[in-house]
């Protein structure tokens, strides 16, 4: 019992900051998880929060299965559970689909859409998983024998979720780690309860032992703590800077590895166009999928002077004519958030286009410009239907203003200029740069940012190799 005070008191410093990534409820009088439909205010259903004693058990369910399962399976054999698991997405799609609707106001062929890419991204783990993770020959520069590389998992993780993505973010994270033969215990946003839940039902369904896959409804301090315990390995936490750095700091005392994606305020550079209303539909839908609440969405549009006026002015019409049907934002606190944010930024200077007000969570969607990037507002994540746009008189200024910003997770260069495109995809800071294309990142490609958007990789190649043991086997001739 000492111990486990100990053990208490060390993990909780910092413990209130580490899962302010969702939780709208706090201080509402109701249990910290619930579903709220943002569109109307009520609430649906509300969940209890986990007892300690039931976070004990699914930390050593997850260690026990660890040893258990993982260890008395093969690649293959995991890899066909994991397709298990796309099939159940794939036809549990329109259930799924309605779930997050009710929980964080997604449109349904959105959310729909994003079940499906889920899907895909475990059908992408089970189709490559062999290959991934082969021994790797190592060619010896002196002496005789072999050597080679062996992946092999490295036990019980930890992944805390954010609300805007409930299925996609655990998709990347699970996927890959439980085809390695890692086992997960997964913190959803405190209003995606039912889709935990939902999850929680597909792996066990799609055949994983108790234990492999576990939900739990935690509150900060038990995360803290759990992130602390000696059976778990590793942590991926994809929320806001804050959370970040109180996990990592809670990961760092503990000597434990982790994966972070935080905040972006990605550039979208428009340099050339030879058609610009195929560009501005391309800045809308980089700016408003997902009603703007995206880390890695188009958030500072950034013109080139000779063709910013007619930009504007097509962009501007379009972003405005989204007003009609436009679905609420998550929560009534997160449409409050972004209407101080945008008061803050008008107070320095900024000018904005908008039409009508916010109402409960429903927010209209409007334009800034006229923005100083010099202002403390400036350099802050917008997450929601407004966007800003600047303009720059050349591409070196534009690059500088697109690097001016302390994140550095996606961006979007749209030229007509092949060599100017790679020149510029060089030169910006960011863990991602897409030419020319907005959505098209796939299950196959790496996700990940540099400076405050984070470290480390999800999909693709990459994102089976974070938490991997790569152990050296060496064998003299």
């Amino acid at each position: 019992m000492e111990a486990r005070r100990i053990l208490r008191s060390t993990a909780v410093r910092g413990a209130e900051s580490v899962l302010k990534i969702g939780n709208d409820n706090e201080g509402q009088g109701m249990s910290l998880y619930a579903v709220v439909d943002p569109a109307t205010g009520d609430v649906v259903k509300e969940y209890p929060t986990a007892t300690d004693e039931q976070i004990e058990a699914a930390l050593a369910g997850a260690a026990k299965a660890f040893k258990d399962w993982s260890k008395t399976t093969t690649v293959a054999q995991r890899a066909e559970l994991i397709r298990k698991v796309a099939d159940l997405h794939n036809e549990r799609k329109d259930e799924l689909g309605a779930i997050i609707q009710r929980e964080m106001g997604k449109p349904l062929d959105q959310s729909i859409g994003e079940v499906e890419f889920s899907a895909s991204i475990y059908e992408f783990y089970a189709d490559n998983a062999e290959k991934f993770l082969a021994d790797e020959p190592i060619d010896l520069l002196d002496g005789e024998g072999s050597a080679l590389i062996r992946r092999s998992p490295v036990g019980v993780l930890l992944g805390i979720m954010p609300w805007n993505y409930p299925y996609y973010q655990v998709a990347r994270f699970a996927g890959p780690n439980l085809v390695l033969g890692n086992t997960i215990v997964l913190k959803h946003a405190p209003q995606c309860p039912e889709s935990a839940a939902a999850l929680q039902q597909i792996f066990l369904d799609a055949g994983y032992p108790e234990g492999a896959y576990v939900n739990v409804y935690a509150t900060n301090e038990q995360i803290a703590e759990a992130i602390a315990d000696p059976r778990v390995q590793g942590v991926s936490l994809t929320g806001s800077e804050r959370a970040g750095a109180a996990v990592a700091e809670i990961a760092g005392r503990n000597l434990k590895k982790v994966v972070l994606e935080l905040g972006g305020s990605d550039p979208f550079i428009v340099l050339s166009s030879d058609d610009l209303d195929a560009t501005v539909d391309a800045a809308v839908d980089g700016r408003f999928e997902n009603t703007g609440q995206a880390c890695n969405a188009a958030k500072r549009i950034i013109v080139t002077e000779n063709i910013y006026d007619q930009f504007v002015d097509k962009f501007t019409k379009k972003v405005l004519a989204k007003g009609e049907g436009l679905a609420p934002l998550s929560s009534v606190a997160a449409a409050e958030r972004l209407e101080d944010q945008v008061k803050k930024v008008v107070a320095d200077g900024a000018t904005l286009t908008s039409e009508g007000e916010r109402k409960g969570a429903f927010f209209p969607p409007g334009v800034l410009t006229g923005v100083s990037p010099d202002k403390p507002s400036a350099r802050e994540e917008l997450f929601g239907p407004v966007a800003t746009v600047y303009k720059v008189a050349s591409e070196e200024e534009a690059v500088e203003l697109a690097n001016d910003t302390p994140f550095g997770l996606g961006s979007y260069v749209f030229t007509t200029d092949s060599e100017q495109a790679k020149r510029v995809a060089d030169k910006i800071e960011a863990g991602m740069v897409f030419v020319n294309a907005v959505g098209a990142e796939g299950a196959e490609l790496p996700f990940g940012g540099v400076k405050r958007s984070g470290f480390g990789r999800e999909l693709g190649r990459f994102g089976i190799d974070e938490f991997v043991n790569k152990k050296l086997i060496r064998i003299a001739g």
